[in-house]
């Protein structure tokens, strides 16, 4: 069964950066599954993985635009430290929730000048080409349920 839209995908994926590191892999885990053909995982990797069939081994290069977007200059915002209630700690690094005009947006605290904090609203990996190595393990139907829900139904897990 080749992989189309409305089709339950199993994939082992590693995933790298141009540097050749590793930031993501599910090697030593249970594969991804996900749902082909509803945005669940980035366009490019969906766009590599039509057609394809279990067994399929796939090495697929995918441009920011294809893949978090291109970083936009916009989404880094400074906020004052009183706007950080019930943050015992504030650190470079640290990913805070807020609300924005599109609901509840993740940014990453960039820089903490004072009680100034430097807050990044881009995907971490906004503006990078990526590297997948991607083998698919399981490609089936997906069950009314699932096409209902939009997103996949493993055992024993329930996101709602």
């Amino acid at each position: 069964m080749k992989i189309a839209n409305k089709s339950v995908v199993g994939i082992d994926y590693t995933l790298k950066n141009e540097a050749g590191q590793v930031l993501d892999s599910s090697q030593g885990g249970d594969p991804l599954y996900y749902l082909h053909g509803y945005g669940n995982i980035i366009p490019g990797l969906e766009e590599a993985l039509t057609d394809k069939s279990t067994g399929d081994s796939i090495q697929v290069t995918i441009p920011p635009e294809k893949a978090y977007g291109l970083r936009n200059e916009e989404a880094i915002v400074q906020v004052h430290r009183n706007q950080f209630e019930g943050v015992a700690e504030i650190k470079e690094g640290m990913e805070v929730q807020a609300q924005s005009e599109q609901g509840v947006q993740i940014f990453t605290v960039t820089k903490i000048m004072g009680d100034t904090i430097v807050l990044d609203g881009n995907h971490p990996l906004a503006g990078q080409t990526l590297y997948f190595d991607v083998e698919v393990k399981e490609v089936r139907e997906a069950t009314e349920e699932e096409l209902a829900h939009g997103h996949v139904h493993t055992p024993g897990h329930h996101h709602h």
